[in-house]
Protein backbone atom coordinates (compact mmCIF):
# COMPACT_ATOMS: atom_id res chain seq x y z
CA UNK A 1 0.00 0.00 0.00
CA UNK A 2 1.64 3.18 -0.72
CA UNK A 3 2.76 5.63 2.39
CA UNK A 4 0.74 8.91 2.02
CA UNK A 5 2.96 12.13 2.90
CA UNK A 6 1.69 12.56 6.68
CA UNK A 7 1.90 16.40 5.43
CA UNK A 8 -0.88 15.98 2.55
CA UNK A 9 -2.84 14.49 4.61
CA UNK A 10 -2.59 17.09 7.41
CA UNK A 11 -3.12 19.89 4.47
CA UNK A 12 -6.32 17.44 3.74
CA UNK A 13 -7.79 17.49 6.83
CA UNK A 14 -7.24 21.56 7.22
CA UNK A 15 -10.16 21.83 5.01
CA UNK A 16 -12.50 19.99 6.76
CA UNK A 17 -15.29 21.77 9.04
CA UNK A 18 -15.02 19.45 11.63
CA UNK A 19 -12.98 21.85 14.56
CA UNK A 20 -10.28 19.55 16.59
CA UNK A 21 -10.43 16.56 14.68
CA UNK A 22 -7.28 14.24 15.23
CA UNK A 23 -4.92 13.13 12.13
CA UNK A 24 -2.79 10.32 13.25
CA UNK A 25 0.40 10.49 10.94
CA UNK A 26 2.18 7.75 9.61
CA UNK A 27 5.08 8.17 12.34
CA UNK A 28 2.57 8.69 14.80
CA UNK A 29 2.40 12.42 14.74
CA UNK A 30 -0.75 13.55 16.45
CA UNK A 31 -1.72 16.58 15.11
CA UNK A 32 -5.33 18.67 14.70
CA UNK A 33 -6.78 20.71 11.57
CA UNK A 34 -7.17 23.42 14.15
CA UNK A 35 -3.81 23.23 15.65
CA UNK A 36 -0.31 25.24 15.06
CA UNK A 37 2.29 22.19 15.84
CA UNK A 38 5.42 23.89 15.10
CA UNK A 39 7.54 27.05 13.69
CA UNK A 40 5.83 28.65 11.07
CA UNK A 41 2.35 26.38 11.19
CA UNK A 42 1.38 23.15 10.08
CA UNK A 43 3.29 22.82 6.32
CA UNK A 44 6.56 25.12 8.11
CA UNK A 45 5.77 27.81 5.48
CA UNK A 46 3.75 30.85 7.22
CA UNK A 47 0.31 29.99 5.62
CA UNK A 48 -2.74 28.89 7.68
CA UNK A 49 -6.08 27.84 7.50
CA UNK A 50 -7.52 30.01 10.29
CA UNK A 51 -11.25 30.65 9.13
CA UNK A 52 -11.56 34.26 9.75
CA UNK A 53 -9.75 36.19 11.95
CA UNK A 54 -10.08 39.04 13.73
CA UNK A 55 -9.20 41.95 11.06
CA UNK A 56 -9.46 44.74 14.25
CA UNK A 57 -8.36 44.64 17.67
CA UNK A 58 -7.12 46.54 20.55
CA UNK A 59 -5.99 46.17 24.38
CA UNK A 60 -9.97 46.33 25.10
CA UNK A 61 -11.35 44.94 21.53
CA UNK A 62 -11.81 41.47 20.23
CA UNK A 63 -9.35 40.21 23.52
CA UNK A 64 -10.28 36.88 24.29
CA UNK A 65 -8.08 36.27 27.29
CA UNK A 66 -4.57 37.45 28.02
CA UNK A 67 -2.16 35.85 30.53
CA UNK A 68 1.04 37.24 31.87
CA UNK A 69 4.55 35.49 30.77
CA UNK A 70 7.23 35.16 33.59
CA UNK A 71 11.06 35.73 31.80
CA UNK A 72 11.12 37.07 28.12
CA UNK A 73 11.73 35.01 25.10
CA UNK A 74 11.23 35.56 21.23
CA UNK A 75 9.73 32.11 20.04
CA UNK A 76 6.45 31.87 18.61
CA UNK A 77 3.27 29.80 21.04
CA UNK A 78 2.62 26.70 19.56
CA UNK A 79 -1.17 24.89 20.10
CA UNK A 80 -1.72 21.30 20.18
CA UNK A 81 -5.36 20.25 21.20
CA UNK A 82 -6.35 22.51 24.31
CA UNK A 83 -2.50 23.15 25.03
CA UNK A 84 -0.43 26.13 24.23
CA UNK A 85 3.06 25.66 24.51
CA UNK A 86 5.80 28.38 24.88
CA UNK A 87 9.61 28.76 25.95
CA UNK A 88 10.97 31.72 28.35
CA UNK A 89 14.09 32.43 30.51
CA UNK A 90 14.37 34.14 33.60
CA UNK A 91 17.48 36.23 33.74
CA UNK A 92 17.02 37.09 37.27
CA UNK A 93 16.81 33.80 38.15
CA UNK A 94 18.97 31.86 35.00
CA UNK A 95 16.29 29.62 34.39
CA UNK A 96 14.72 28.57 31.16
CA UNK A 97 11.43 26.56 31.40
CA UNK A 98 8.38 25.52 29.16
CA UNK A 99 4.79 26.96 29.95
CA UNK A 100 2.06 25.61 29.04
CA UNK A 101 -1.42 26.88 28.89
CA UNK A 102 -5.03 26.30 28.41
CA UNK A 103 -6.11 27.24 25.36
CA UNK A 104 -10.21 28.25 25.85
CA UNK A 105 -9.04 30.28 28.84
CA UNK A 106 -4.89 31.16 29.11
CA UNK A 107 -4.75 30.03 32.29
CA UNK A 108 -1.05 28.47 33.32
CA UNK A 109 -1.08 24.98 33.77
CA UNK A 110 2.15 24.10 34.35
CA UNK A 111 5.84 25.75 34.06
CA UNK A 112 9.10 23.04 33.79
CA UNK A 113 12.57 23.89 34.67
CA UNK A 114 14.50 22.83 31.86
CA UNK A 115 17.91 23.85 32.72
CA UNK A 116 19.23 26.52 35.61
CA UNK A 117 21.89 28.36 35.34
CA UNK A 118 24.90 28.36 33.07
CA UNK A 119 23.71 30.65 30.92
CA UNK A 120 25.36 32.42 27.86
CA UNK A 121 25.82 35.97 27.86
CA UNK A 122 29.08 37.50 25.85
CA UNK A 123 28.31 39.07 23.11
CA UNK A 124 24.03 38.33 22.92
CA UNK A 125 22.64 40.68 20.78
CA UNK A 126 19.77 43.37 22.15
CA UNK A 127 17.56 41.81 20.42
CA UNK A 128 17.71 38.42 20.91
CA UNK A 129 16.96 36.36 23.79
CA UNK A 130 17.71 33.33 25.60
CA UNK A 131 14.23 31.72 24.59
CA UNK A 132 14.10 32.09 21.04
CA UNK A 133 13.63 29.00 19.67
CA UNK A 134 9.61 27.92 18.87
CA UNK A 135 8.88 24.23 20.93
CA UNK A 136 7.61 21.85 18.18
CA UNK A 137 4.96 19.20 19.49
CA UNK A 138 3.85 15.64 18.02
CA UNK A 139 1.50 15.10 19.18
CA UNK A 140 2.60 13.19 22.44
CA UNK A 141 5.95 15.21 23.15
CA UNK A 142 7.06 18.49 23.29
CA UNK A 143 10.74 19.59 22.07
CA UNK A 144 12.57 22.71 22.35
CA UNK A 145 16.22 23.71 22.05
CA UNK A 146 18.09 25.52 24.42
CA UNK A 147 21.77 27.30 24.46
CA UNK A 148 23.28 26.53 27.88
CA UNK A 149 26.58 25.23 29.35
CA UNK A 150 28.45 26.11 25.96
CA UNK A 151 26.40 23.63 23.71
CA UNK A 152 22.94 23.19 22.51
CA UNK A 153 20.31 21.24 24.19
CA UNK A 154 17.37 19.44 22.93
CA UNK A 155 14.74 18.54 25.36
CA UNK A 156 12.10 16.48 24.92
CA UNK A 157 8.55 16.90 27.41
CA UNK A 158 5.77 15.04 27.65
CA UNK A 159 2.27 17.04 27.71
CA UNK A 160 2.33 17.21 31.64
CA UNK A 161 5.23 18.71 31.45
CA UNK A 162 7.97 15.74 32.51
CA UNK A 163 11.00 15.87 30.87
CA UNK A 164 11.64 12.50 29.42
CA UNK A 165 14.95 13.28 27.76
CA UNK A 166 17.74 15.79 27.11
CA UNK A 167 20.35 15.32 24.68
CA UNK A 168 23.48 17.61 24.51
CA UNK A 169 24.01 18.26 20.19
CA UNK A 170 27.40 19.82 20.09
CA UNK A 171 29.07 22.76 21.61
CA UNK A 172 28.33 26.27 21.10
CA UNK A 173 29.96 29.64 20.89
CA UNK A 174 27.42 31.97 21.48
CA UNK A 175 27.62 35.13 18.78
CA UNK A 176 24.35 37.29 18.62
CA UNK A 177 22.09 34.19 20.00
CA UNK A 178 20.75 31.03 18.85
CA UNK A 179 17.02 30.97 17.38
CA UNK A 180 16.93 27.64 15.28
CA UNK A 181 13.71 25.91 16.37
CA UNK A 182 13.39 22.01 16.42
CA UNK A 183 12.00 20.27 13.85
CA UNK A 184 10.05 17.40 13.64
CA UNK A 185 10.54 14.55 10.28
CA UNK A 186 9.05 11.22 10.78
CA UNK A 187 10.22 9.60 13.57
CA UNK A 188 13.43 12.02 14.16
CA UNK A 189 13.74 15.64 15.97
CA UNK A 190 15.98 17.73 13.50
CA UNK A 191 18.26 19.95 14.92
CA UNK A 192 20.83 23.10 13.72
CA UNK A 193 23.66 24.37 15.60
CA UNK A 194 25.89 26.38 13.40
CA UNK A 195 28.87 28.63 15.53
CA UNK A 196 31.89 29.43 15.56
CA UNK A 197 33.42 26.56 17.43
CA UNK A 198 31.73 23.28 16.51
CA UNK A 199 28.67 23.81 13.88
CA UNK A 200 26.43 20.54 13.71
CA UNK A 201 22.85 20.06 12.36
CA UNK A 202 21.51 16.07 13.94
CA UNK A 203 18.68 14.07 13.71
CA UNK A 204 17.59 12.62 17.30
CA UNK A 205 15.19 9.65 17.91
CA UNK A 206 11.60 11.74 19.24
CA UNK A 207 11.31 8.93 21.47
CA UNK A 208 14.81 8.80 23.24
CA UNK A 209 17.18 11.61 21.96
CA UNK A 210 19.51 9.35 20.43
CA UNK A 211 21.63 10.82 17.85
CA UNK A 212 20.89 8.98 14.44
CA UNK A 213 23.13 11.21 12.65
CA UNK A 214 25.37 14.72 12.78
CA UNK A 215 26.95 16.47 10.23
CA UNK A 216 29.81 19.10 10.72
CA UNK A 217 29.28 22.44 9.55
CA UNK A 218 31.59 24.93 8.80
CA UNK A 219 32.34 26.98 11.66
CA UNK A 220 30.62 30.35 10.92
CA UNK A 221 27.97 31.42 13.14
CA UNK A 222 24.36 31.32 11.88
CA UNK A 223 20.78 31.21 12.70
CA UNK A 224 18.46 29.59 10.33
CA UNK A 225 16.19 26.80 11.34
CA UNK A 226 16.45 23.20 9.76
CA UNK A 227 13.32 23.07 6.72
CA UNK A 228 12.33 20.06 4.89
CA UNK A 229 10.86 19.88 1.52
CA UNK A 230 9.72 17.57 -0.82
CA UNK A 231 10.96 18.98 -4.30
CA UNK A 232 12.13 17.06 -7.08
CA UNK A 233 9.65 13.75 -5.50
CA UNK A 234 12.27 13.83 -2.62
CA UNK A 235 11.91 15.25 1.00
CA UNK A 236 14.80 17.14 1.60
CA UNK A 237 16.15 19.29 4.41
CA UNK A 238 17.80 22.36 3.23
CA UNK A 239 20.13 24.31 5.50
CA UNK A 240 20.87 27.70 4.20
CA UNK A 241 23.89 30.12 5.63
CA UNK A 242 27.54 29.91 6.50
CA UNK A 243 28.10 31.02 2.48
CA UNK A 244 26.28 27.69 1.85
CA UNK A 245 23.58 26.22 0.51
CA UNK A 246 23.27 22.48 1.39
CA UNK A 247 20.66 19.59 0.97
CA UNK A 248 20.44 16.73 3.33
CA UNK A 249 18.34 13.46 3.27
CA UNK A 250 16.33 14.41 6.48
CA UNK A 251 16.41 10.41 8.21
CA UNK A 252 19.80 9.35 7.53
CA UNK A 253 22.12 12.77 7.36
CA UNK A 254 23.58 12.18 3.69
CA UNK A 255 24.38 15.21 2.31
CA UNK A 256 22.79 15.06 -1.51
CA UNK A 257 23.91 18.77 -2.93
CA UNK A 258 25.78 21.89 -2.13
CA UNK A 259 26.87 24.81 -3.40
CA UNK A 260 28.28 28.10 -2.86
CA UNK A 261 26.72 31.26 -2.74
CA UNK A 262 24.34 32.15 0.11
CA UNK A 263 25.58 34.85 2.88
CA UNK A 264 27.54 33.81 5.87
CA UNK A 265 24.46 35.02 8.11
CA UNK A 266 21.11 33.98 7.64
CA UNK A 267 18.18 33.97 10.10
CA UNK A 268 15.36 33.39 7.57
CA UNK A 269 13.48 29.85 6.99
CA UNK A 270 13.90 28.75 3.07
CA UNK A 271 10.86 28.38 0.69
CA UNK A 272 10.15 26.97 -2.08
CA UNK A 273 7.31 27.07 -5.08
CA UNK A 274 8.49 23.38 -5.58
CA UNK A 275 10.81 24.33 -8.71
CA UNK A 276 12.83 27.55 -6.54
CA UNK A 277 14.36 27.48 -3.57
CA UNK A 278 14.08 31.01 -2.10
CA UNK A 279 16.69 32.25 0.12
CA UNK A 280 17.47 35.55 1.47
CA UNK A 281 19.93 36.63 4.77
CA UNK A 282 21.80 39.88 5.90
CA UNK A 283 25.78 39.79 7.05
CA UNK A 284 27.93 40.34 5.12
CA UNK A 285 25.80 40.15 2.32
CA UNK A 286 22.27 41.41 1.89
CA UNK A 287 20.28 39.56 -0.45
CA UNK A 288 17.05 37.51 -1.53
CA UNK A 289 17.81 35.03 -4.07
CA UNK A 290 16.11 31.94 -6.37
CA UNK A 291 18.09 29.06 -6.89
CA UNK A 292 16.88 25.97 -9.15
CA UNK A 293 15.67 23.14 -7.16
CA UNK A 294 17.09 20.43 -8.70
CA UNK A 295 19.99 20.27 -7.06
CA UNK A 296 22.05 22.02 -9.88
CA UNK A 297 22.89 25.44 -7.62
CA UNK A 298 21.83 27.79 -10.69
CA UNK A 299 20.86 30.99 -9.65
CA UNK A 300 17.42 32.43 -11.45
CA UNK A 301 17.80 35.30 -9.85
CA UNK A 302 19.09 37.77 -7.23
CA UNK A 303 18.38 41.50 -5.66
CA UNK A 304 20.11 43.26 -3.12
CA UNK A 305 17.08 43.15 -0.90
CA UNK A 306 17.89 42.80 2.59
CA UNK A 307 15.41 40.69 4.17
CA UNK A 308 17.82 38.91 7.35
CA UNK A 309 15.08 38.04 9.86
CA UNK A 310 11.13 37.86 8.64
CA UNK A 311 10.76 34.87 7.00
CA UNK A 312 9.19 34.87 3.38
CA UNK A 313 6.14 33.43 2.28
CA UNK A 314 5.22 32.15 -1.42
CA UNK A 315 1.64 32.17 -2.83
CA UNK A 316 0.35 31.84 -6.26
CA UNK A 317 3.40 32.08 -8.12
CA UNK A 318 4.84 35.14 -5.93
CA UNK A 319 7.02 35.64 -3.48
CA UNK A 320 6.33 38.04 -0.50
CA UNK A 321 8.41 39.42 2.23
CA UNK A 322 8.64 42.30 4.59
CA UNK A 323 12.27 43.68 4.72
CA UNK A 324 13.77 44.18 8.20
CA UNK A 325 13.84 47.86 7.69
CA UNK A 326 9.75 47.54 6.85
CA UNK A 327 9.03 47.46 3.14
CA UNK A 328 6.62 44.90 2.15
CA UNK A 329 7.95 43.66 -1.05
CA UNK A 330 6.30 41.26 -3.57
CA UNK A 331 8.53 39.57 -6.21
CA UNK A 332 7.41 36.87 -9.54
CA UNK A 333 8.81 33.63 -8.21
CA UNK A 334 10.25 32.74 -11.40
CA UNK A 335 11.79 35.95 -12.85
CA UNK A 336 12.57 38.05 -9.91
CA UNK A 337 10.76 41.32 -11.10
CA UNK A 338 9.52 42.93 -8.44
CA UNK A 339 5.75 43.65 -8.75
CA UNK A 340 5.27 46.13 -5.73
CA UNK A 341 7.09 47.82 -2.98
CA UNK A 342 5.63 49.92 0.21
CA UNK A 343 7.01 51.30 3.13
CA UNK A 344 5.20 49.96 6.24
CA UNK A 345 6.28 51.48 9.63
CA UNK A 346 8.85 50.53 12.14
CA UNK A 347 11.17 47.28 11.86
CA UNK A 348 10.76 43.87 11.67
CA UNK A 349 12.04 40.65 13.45
CA UNK A 350 8.74 38.71 13.25
CA UNK A 351 7.52 36.80 10.31
CA UNK A 352 4.83 37.69 7.96
CA UNK A 353 1.61 35.13 8.18
CA UNK A 354 -0.38 34.68 5.33
CA UNK A 355 -4.11 34.23 6.05
CA UNK A 356 -6.42 33.26 3.30
CA UNK A 357 -6.26 36.23 1.10
CA UNK A 358 -4.30 38.67 3.42
CA UNK A 359 -0.45 38.78 5.13
CA UNK A 360 -0.39 39.54 9.25
CA UNK A 361 2.93 41.57 9.45
CA UNK A 362 3.82 42.80 13.10
CA UNK A 363 6.72 45.36 13.93
CA UNK A 364 8.96 45.46 16.81
CA UNK A 365 6.45 47.95 18.00
CA UNK A 366 3.59 45.63 18.28
CA UNK A 367 1.25 46.97 15.49
CA UNK A 368 0.64 44.66 13.06
CA UNK A 369 -0.07 45.37 9.54
CA UNK A 370 -2.63 43.42 7.29
CA UNK A 371 -2.82 43.24 3.64
CA UNK A 372 -3.61 41.72 0.53
CA UNK A 373 -1.17 39.08 -1.19
CA UNK A 374 -2.26 40.64 -4.02
CA UNK A 375 -0.25 39.77 -7.21
CA UNK A 376 -1.12 43.92 -8.42
CA UNK A 377 -0.70 46.30 -6.35
CA UNK A 378 0.13 46.74 -2.80
CA UNK A 379 -3.59 47.08 -0.92
CA UNK A 380 -3.72 47.81 3.08
CA UNK A 381 -6.59 46.62 4.74
CA UNK A 382 -5.64 47.81 8.16
CA UNK A 383 -3.24 48.18 11.01
CA UNK A 384 -3.59 46.83 14.83
CA UNK A 385 -1.66 47.87 17.88
CA UNK A 386 -0.78 45.27 20.88
CA UNK A 387 2.05 45.95 23.82
CA UNK A 388 4.61 48.35 22.38
CA UNK A 389 7.49 45.42 21.47
CA UNK A 390 6.65 42.21 19.45
CA UNK A 391 10.16 39.78 18.53
CA UNK A 392 7.84 36.53 18.25
CA UNK A 393 5.80 35.67 14.92
CA UNK A 394 2.05 35.42 16.13
CA UNK A 395 -0.08 32.12 16.20
CA UNK A 396 -3.13 31.64 13.87
CA UNK A 397 -5.60 28.37 15.02
CA UNK A 398 -9.30 28.05 13.38
CA UNK A 399 -10.44 32.01 14.09
CA UNK A 400 -8.11 32.86 16.80
CA UNK A 401 -4.96 34.82 17.02
CA UNK A 402 -1.97 34.23 19.68
CA UNK A 403 0.16 37.26 20.35
CA UNK A 404 3.25 37.14 22.46
CA UNK A 405 3.99 41.09 22.95
CA UNK A 406 5.81 43.04 25.91
CA UNK A 407 4.75 46.78 27.51
CA UNK A 408 6.17 48.34 30.35
CA UNK A 409 4.43 48.52 33.51
CA UNK A 410 5.12 50.14 37.17
CA UNK A 411 8.47 51.03 35.21
CA UNK A 412 9.36 46.94 34.27
CA UNK A 413 9.37 45.13 30.95
CA UNK A 414 6.16 42.58 31.17
CA UNK A 415 5.04 39.80 28.26
CA UNK A 416 2.01 39.31 28.02
CA UNK A 417 -0.02 36.02 25.61
CA UNK A 418 -3.00 37.24 24.05
CA UNK A 419 -6.04 35.31 22.65
CA UNK A 420 -7.75 37.35 19.78
CA UNK A 421 -10.90 36.24 18.71
CA UNK A 422 -14.76 37.02 18.50
CA UNK A 423 -16.47 37.23 21.67
CA UNK A 424 -19.30 34.44 21.45
CA UNK A 425 -22.99 35.77 22.61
Amino acid sequence: MPRVPFLLVFTYLLHLSVPMAWAQGPDGITVGPADWPWWRGPNRNGMAAAQKPRLKWSEQDNVLWKTPIPGRGHGSPIVVGDQIFLATAEVDKEVQSVLCFDRKTGRQLWQTEVHRGNFLTKGLNGKSSHASATAACDGERVFINFANDHAIQTTALDRSGKILWQTRVTGYVLHQGYGPSPMIHRSLVLVSADNKGTGAIAGLERATGKIVWKQERPKLPNYASPIVVNVKGRDQLIVTGCSLLTSFDPMTGEKLWEFKGTTEETVTSIVTDGEHIFTSGGYPKKYTSAVKADGSGKTVWENNTQVYVPSMLVHDGHLYAVTDAGFAVCWKCATGEEVWKERLEGAFTASPVLVGPNIFATNESGKTFIYQASPTKFELIGANQLGSEALATPTFCGDRIYFRVAAQEKGRRQETLYCIGKREN
